[in-house]
């Protein structure tokens, strides 16, 4: 039996199923556990030891344990929910926002 020659329209449809399934692929991964929010706590910037924060310590570094020094105002930790803007340190108080390092 003679094979037949693909035609342009079978080519759109093969590549928008591989799109389509390439997308599903995608949607099934759950965000990292670095990136969901803790119950009844909140990121608070400018409080953590160098090298203990949780996340996100700025340009220069990637993620957890990576600020450079003692409470880097944009680097933060997880603290029970409502307390961040009331603790105090050396270098000011907490913040709900990150600060310049």
């Amino acid at each position: 039996m003679p094979q037949r020659p693909v035609t342009a329209a079978a080519l759109v449809a093969i590549a928008a199923l591989a799109s389509g399934a390439a997308l599903a692929q995608g949607m099934d991964k759950k965000p990292d556990a670095k990136d969901m929010p803790k119950a009844g706590m909140e990121k608070c910037y400018g409080v953590s030891m160098a090298g203990k924060n949780d996340c996100a310590a700025g340009p220069g570094t990637t993620c957890a344990g990576t600020s450079k020094v003692d409470y880097q105002a944009n680097a933060w930790k997880y603290v029970a929910k409502g307390t961040c803007t009331t603790m105090k340190t050396p270098k000011g108080m907490g913040s709900l926002m990150p600060g310049k390092a």
